[in-house]
Parts: C-alpha cells; structure tokens; sequence
C-alpha cells in the first residue's frame, strides 16, 4: 500500500517525540511505501532534514505555513499569470461556502477546496478580494462588531492565509492519509480522501486544539479577541479531521475523552499507546569513573520553552545547594529556539550553579545508563517517549504532570507494578527540587521505582505491541 503520512512542524526536520515515531513507524513498515507531506513555518526550513529517510519513502513533499503565492507566477510554473483575479468572482455556492467557513455554521469544506484548486485562483487575490472581505463583513456583524474592522479584517487575512496556501495544495495520490495531528495536517488528510477516494487515519499524540490553544492563552503575539478567533479556527480545523477520519488513534483514556469533547465521534476512536525499542537499552554503557559520586539526573529533550528548561534549572539549583552530589545533564538539541537556548544557558552563568552539562544532540543509548533518573519538566507532552525509554534502561523518572506522565508513573487501570517516579505540578520548583533530592539520598526507592518501570514498559509500551496495532489497522484499510 502506498500511505501518505502527514506531519506538521516535525519529521524529518526536528529529533525525538513524534519524529521518533514517525521514523520508527516508516521503518517498521517496510512492505509499505511512504509518501511525506511536511508542514513547516516557512521555506527557510526547506530540505534541512535530520533524518536519514528510510529506503521505503519514495517522495517527500513540503509545504510551507508562510509562503509566496506561485499562482501568481508566469507560466513557467505551469500556471499562467492571473492579473484579473480581483474581477473574478466566486459563484453563489463558492461563496456561501466561503462564509459557512468564516462564521463556522457547518462549513463547506469540499466546495472550497475543489474552488481554491482552480488555476485561476490566487491565495492572495481570494484574501484581498470582494467576497472575501464580504464574508469577514458577515462575521464581523454577527459576532465581533465592537472590534474595529480594519484591524479585524487584517487578522482574518493573517489566519486564513495558511490556511488557504495548505487548500492549494495538490495532494499525492494514496491508498491511506495517515496525519499525525488535526489542524493543518487534517486538512491535508480530508482533501486527500475527498480527491482520491482514499482511507483517513488520525493519529493524535498531543491534543493538537488544546497545545494551540494553551500557546495563545500565553501568546504576546494577539491579545483581546482575537485569541479565541484563532483558537476557533483551530477548532474547526480538527473537527474537520475527526469528521472525516475512518479511525482516530490516541495515546491513553484522558486523550480519548478529551477527543471527545473537541468533536470526535467515539465510535472511531482507538486507544493506541507508544511503544520503543526496548532492546535497544538492554545492553547499554553504565557509568563511567568520572559519575562517581554523582547522582546524575537526565533531561533527554528539545530545548525549547514547552519543555520548561527555566524550571529544570531552577529547581536543580536550590536541590544542588542541599545536595552536591547532584548533576544535571540537559541533553538534545538546541538550535530550534536559539533565543529561548540562550536564555537558559545565561540563567545557569547568572545562577553560579555548578554541575550543569548541556550536550547538544546525542544517542541517547550513549549516556541514558548513566543516568540515575530521567527528568521531564514539561507544560504540555503526550506519552513521552524519553520516559519510556528511561524505563527501558531501568530508570525512574519526574516529570509534570501533564500528558500521560501520571499513567506512566503511576499505572493505567489495572497495573500493579507500583509507582516508577515521582509526579509534579507544571512549574513548580519546590517540588521539582525536592524530587531531585529523594532520588540522590534514596538509592533504594530509585531502584525499586526503576524497576517498576521497566516492568510497566516490558508489559504494555514496547515496539512490538505498538506494531502489531499498526499493523492491524493499516490492512483493515485494505
């Protein structure tokens, strides 16, 4: 079968979480050839891989958030010039669909996407057009007329621009549209099944509605109504996904009801947890003469501001005052959000904290027996890969509650296999700091709780479980 997975502001441009799983899903799959749809911010991002792409991916396609109009181009990008485009006008069901968008009165989807698709309509000429703002006059009447119009009519321009470059697309030809969240990459997934009669599978590692919207609740960027109009066009977006999808996939029962509660049907919904490669940390290097003494805490992560890195450090300095021993190691790349990087490393320089090793991008396998426990200080996360893996080496964990970290820690319903670590509040440093205390003074509960770990993930999380649930879905397409 020929499977389009679709992925936005991940695989193959950024290491770990789901990027892990896409490349673990592609190369365990090798019967089947993969198609790559990639959404990133812009073209900045073009090619700038860090993945070897497995033999089985035969194309990939990227598309970009913030992009030129090439409708707009000559004809040497097979569309001709469209100079006349504010003449045009859109048909009396093209742009009642238009509205039914904008005011979300069950939109219209596929009458909008066959009228974008034309080659004679241009991103921009639909933005600055007629019946564009006429639509937005709609809205604007109906639900925000106390907001000034020119300033709201930009901003209805600002999020339906994405939006409307990720309709103009030409989707590839597939047998299954595997997205790998809601929001834009749903909607790639729902033109594809509507043009090529196709199966659409959802895979929801994060609730993408509610990261979108947690980001805009703190955002600097828009203020006023304008956050909750973003975070509704966000909203449909993924109900369109839901609507559409044959079969939505979520990592644990809370993601489930929370799927629910955003539009999915609970008839399609499958509970589908993680799995890893757990044989990867049965043999792996221990520690070595310099951790003597140690009690290394590892943080295998991105850094960026989801991650919360400001807290990790804060935290690890007051732990680091009532107990040397401690060491921090802070490990994954940092070249995703260089600003927000940079911050951490002046705020460990400002702190005077000793024992703080950030490595850049690493194998994991090289440094995770080291480690005592893993750490995670998240805002938000889904089934944490880096948990898993730390299971998998025997190690224990802290982590926010957020996610499934809770599930993970404590058990699903069922697991009798004891608490593997220890539980905080996001952002909360005196209990962060008091967990890295435990783990350096308690060898005894570090290596009990390791060990409920690794009995959890040997029982529910492997690759081997997570494959055979693939595996199953993927031939019930066929």
């Amino acid at each position: 079968m020929k499977i389009c997975m679709i992925a936005e502001g991940c695989y193959p441009y950024v290491v770990g979480g789901v990027s892990s799983w896409i490349h673990n899903m592609i190369n365990s799959f090798p019967e089947h050839e993969f198609i790559i749809c990639a959404i990133a911010a812009d073209r900045k991002m073009r090619g700038k891989f860090v993945y070897e792409l497995p033999e089985n991916v035969s194309s990939v396609y990227e598309l970009y958030l913030s992009d030129f109009d090439w409708s707009q181009e000559d004809s040497k990008w097979g569309i001709k010039r469209s100079n006349s485009w504010h003449k045009k006008r859109m048909k009396k069901d093209e742009y009642k669909a238009l509205v039914s968008l904008i005011v979300n009165e069950n939109p219209d989807w596929d009458t909008l996407f066959d009228f974008i698709k034309k080659p004679w309509v241009s991103v921009n000429g639909l933005l600055m057009g007629v019946d564009f703002m006429n639509a937005v006059k709609e809205s604007y009447r109906r639900f925000h007329s106390e907001a000034v119009f020119s300033d709201y009519l930009w901003t209805m321009r600002s999020i339906y621009l994405p939006l409307f470059l990720i309709m103009k697309f030409d989707v590839p030809k597939a047998d299954i549209y595997h997205c790998v969240a809601t929001g834009y990459a749903g909607v790639i997934g729902a033109m594809g099944k509507y043009r090529h009669n196709a199966g659409l599978l959802v895979s929801e590692h994060g609730i993408y509605t509610r990261e979108r919207e947690e980001e805009l609740v703190s955002a600097k960027w828009v203020q006023g109504i304008y956050k909750s109009i973003w975070i509704e066009q966000f909203k449909k977006m993924s109900v369109l996904a839901y609507e559409r999808a044959d079969l939505i996939t979520c990592l644990y029962g809370y993601a489930k009801e929370l799927q629910i509660e955003l539009g999915a049907p609970v008839s399609k919904i499958q509970v589908t947890p993680n799995g890893i490669r757990t044989r990867n940390f049965s043999n792996i290097p221990g520690k070595l003469p310099e951790d003597e003494g140690f009690c290394n805490i590892g943080a295998v992560l991105r850094v960026a501001p989801i991650k919360d890195v400001k807290t990790m450090i804060r935290a690890f300095y007051y732990a680091k005052k009532r107990e040397p021993s401690l060491k921090l190691w802070i490990m994954g790349s940092y070249d995703e959000d260089e600003e927000y990087a940079k911050e951490c490393f002046d705020m460990v320089d400002a702190l005077e904290v000793e024992d703080v090793v950030f490595t850049g991008r690493i194998d994991v396998k090289e440094y995770l027996g080291r480690m005592d426990c893993t750490i995670l200080t998240s805002i938000s996360e889904g089934q944490p890969l880096t948990i898993l893996e730390g299971y998998a080496a025997h190690k224990p964990c802290i982590a926010t509650d957020v996610g499934n970290c809770k599930g993970l820690i404590y058990g699903e319903e069922g697991d009798e296999y004891g608490d593997a670590g220890v539980l905080c509040h996001i952002m909360n440093i005196e209990e962060i700091s008091e967990a890295m205390i435990l783990f350096a003074q308690n060898e005894v509960a570090r290596e009990r709780m390791g060990e409920a770990g690794y009995s959890r993930v040997m029982s529910k999380y492997t690759i081997e479980h997570m494959i055979d649930t693939y595996r199953n879905i993927y031939e019930g397409f066929r």
